[in-house]
């Protein structure tokens, strides 16, 4: 007897009617209409039925403390850092764990079940470190995080952020990250790129660096991170969040720019809610608005994929963990209206985002891990456009959370429910 067959079920591919079989929490047979005996039967009822959401860019050591100890009134990048630094001597471990705790619940209520987090390293104490890798062993039976080591201050800029950086290596974070475009100079900036891909190419970690978060059209760190990678051999495991100012660059250099960031297997992160509201502050009018070259990237053969970044924090006052909202924003930004670039949306923040963080057994299809979620609508357009109920949540088999109300006699309407969390369970 199977643990759990879904049946009647709508793939983000497009398939319909659709079975899904599950035993001791890997996906056995995925075939249209099987009928077979289970202990959990649900028929989704042409309901999609999704790999869940991931977030392959987020900040959790700082996430809901907005307001602490003040407002980031301008919304600017450079006053949020400045909260955030005011901040730090203030936190607690354990407000920070209580807080990403919070945060995980609302993820996995969204679907929401694996998470690349950046945790600040630049204070000599590690305290966000130190809490964020109690959180990643909290969540661990939920959600997947990652944790990357984020120099926020600059590695070279802060006397001992090498120091600081390689000892979150040594207590296990997972990922080597750094923030070029804040370093004193450019040359420092090109420097700390070359310095943190030979520490993940010494240790065998993959990179993920803030690069270029900046409406300034001359900071190119991308083009020394896709060389560092392709120098150091390693393509495909390197990734460069944000990218702003490439929406700044003149066409002719980003037409030389795209081959390399492709050739290198380098893959780019775009953070649609972030990217608007914190660039283009400077601007009067017209003013531009920061998101990288989305569908440009697509087209050259650029793993892209979209992060949610900042959910109340000193950044953006705004957000809910929900991908879909995410989703929603870069399409309209990126312009990509046309059903396959609403699809390819949808992509960015499940199959692609998946490809960034590296997950193993992602997907609907036999031997994956089953996880998954049962979206209110009949397709991925649909689930975009409404930011569709999430009915049902499985992790590796087991329902974490559900939408009560809705559990039998699925219906497509979009309209809002109560979820209830299963963490406990």
């Amino acid at each position: 007897m199977l643990d759990l067959l879904i049946t009647n079920a709508t793939l983000p591919d497009g398939r319909t009617g659709i079975s899904v079989a599950v035993q001791d929490g890997r996906i056995t047979e995925v075939t249209p209409g099987l009928q077979a005996p289970a202990h959990d039967t649900v028929d989704a009822a042409g309901c999609l039925l999704s790999p869940p959401f991931c977030d392959p860019h987020f900040h959790m050591d700082a996430t809901l403390s907005h307001g602490l100890p003040r407002v980031n009134e301008s919304g600017t990048l450079l006053e949020g850092i400045a909260v955030w630094g005011e901040l730090k001597p203030l936190l607690r471990a354990e407000d920070m764990v209580e807080r990403a705790l919070a945060y995980c619940d609302w993820a996995v209520a969204k679907g929401l079940l694996a998470i690349r987090s950046h945790v600040d390293t630049s204070d000599p104490s590690l305290l966000p470190v130190q809490a964020m890798l109690e959180v990643k062993r909290r969540v661990a039976g939920y959600l997947d995080l990652q944790l990357v080591a984020f120099p926020q201050d600059g590695v070279l800029r802060t006397r001992t952020g090498v120091d600081s950086l390689t000892r979150a290596l040594d207590l296990g974070v997972d990922v080597v990250g750094g923030i070029p475009h804040f370093e004193r100079t450019m040359a420092e900036g090109a420097a700390s790129v070359k310095l943190l891909c030979e520490i993940a190419a010494e240790r065998g970690k993959l990179v993920d660096m803030h690069c270029d978060e900046t409406d300034d059209p001359l900071s190119r760190h991308i083009e020394t991170l896709a060389f560092e990678a392709q120098r150091l051999g390693l393509q495909g495991r390197v990734n460069g969040s944000h990218c702003t100012s490439m929406h700044s660059m003149d066409n002719y250099y980003v037409s030389k720019l795209l081959p390399l960031i492709a050739e290198s297997g380098v893959s780019v992160v775009a953070n649609p809610l972030i990217n608007i509201t914190l660039q283009g502050r400077h601007d009067t009018y017209p003013k531009r608005r920061g998101m990288t070259r989305v569908p440009e990237l697509m087209a050259a053969g650029v793993t892209v994929a979209f992060g949610h970044d900042c959910v109340m924090d000193p950044w953006y006052g705004m957000g809910s963990g929900d991908m879909l909202e995410v989703a929603h924003m870069g399409l309209h930004v990126a312009q990509m209206t046309s059903q396959q670039g609403i699809r390819a949306c949808f992509d960015a923040v499940t199959v692609e985002a998946a490809k960034v963080m590296h997950l193993q057994g992602y997907g609907i299809a036999p031997g994956r891990d089953a996880s998954f979620v049962l979206l209110q609508a009949r397709d991925a357009v649909e689930a975009i456009r409404l930011r569709a109920n999430r009915t049902r949540v499985w992790r590796k088999g087991r329902l974490v959370a559900q939408t009560p109300e809705m559990a039998a006699g699925l219906r497509v309407e979009g309209r809002p429910a109560r979820v209830t969390f299963m963490r406990g369970a």
